[in-house]
């Protein structure tokens, strides 16, 4: 069953969805050449506990890290590492859950390390595209097919794939809830959208094949032809005449790439 958000319900989310920018602000604060995965990751855990919060991907499922750290052919899921240090030219996705009063916010972002190539900075474009169309999607009377097929369209027209082996998903008092949001498929079909529902919308797309693998630590997700990837997400709440994007401010941090912001900072009277 997808739930309905009550306004406290919401408030509680848009705490959690603060710490999420919060942390991943710090995390890219400190992006550059030779910073370990595992300095991004304690940046976050700091930034979460310092504020109240817990870090909702430690110990999830026995993930043994407060954020997802994923480098290059890494789609999701990377695990950090004081093993694991980033040269120029690297594309890092990181990823942040928050729990606040027991209500979640999620986020991710991939950005180069240092100057990005062109292709890659076509890719990462491209990503933050499908994510704002899909965002727009977010509204009362659509179908959640409706969201999906904006990702996978906006992907392929550009000649990119998406994964099709995870998903975008419903969130709330939950990290993960109904619906499962696939990156494809069509138009028009799927539940139909009420205001007041939770997405944590999160398109996945590559430069190859659309095929993974998931590697020996049962965690990383890595492209199966070894070309790169790049992974966006927000937490939004589908609205009856514009959705509201929970987890607004990282594109703040992220000028270079992304020029435009979309929605607008959480309100109570909004909702």
């Amino acid at each position: 069953m997808i739930t309905v958000k009550s306004r406290a319900e919401l408030d509680k989310m848009a705490k959690a969805s603060e710490v999420v920018v919060a942390a991943l602000k710090a995390a890219h604060d400190i992006l550059e050449p030779g910073v370990t995965t595992a300095a991004l990751n304690r940046e976050v855990r700091k930034t979460v506990e310092s504020r109240g919060c817990r870090p909702a991907f430690l110990g999830y499922r026995g993930f043994p890290a407060a954020t997802c750290v994923s480098v290059n052919e890494e789609v999701v899921h990377g695990i950090p590492s004081e093993r694991r240090s980033l040269a120029e030219g690297d594309i890092v996705g990181i990823d942040v859950g928050v729990e606040y009063n027991g209500y979640f916010g999620d986020a991710a972002f991939t950005m180069p390390v240092g100057d990005a190539e062109p292709e890659t900075d076509a890719l990462l474009k491209r990503g933050k595209f499908c994510l704002d169309e899909a965002i727009k999607k977010a509204l009362e009377g659509n179908r959640l097919g409706d969201i999906s097929n904006t990702i996978q369209t906006g992907a392929e027209s550009a000649g990119y794939n998406v994964v099709r082996d995870f998903v975008g998903h419903g969130i709330g008092s939950n990290l993960h809830e109904e619906p499962q949001i696939p990156n494809f498929g069509p138009a028009g079909k799927g539940p139909r959208l009420k205001a007041g529902m939770t997405l944590a919308l999160e398109p996945m797309l590559m430069t190859g094949d659309w095929r993974v693998t998931v590697l020996g630590d049962n965690w990383t997700v890595v492209t199966r032809d070894g070309a790169p990837a790049v992974h966006f997400e927000h937490t939004v709440v589908v609205g009856k005449n514009e959705p509201e994007v929970l987890t607004i401010g990282w594109e703040e941090f992220m000028a270079l790439y992304f020029e435009q912001t979309v929605g607008a900072p959480y309100t109570v009277e909004a909702v």
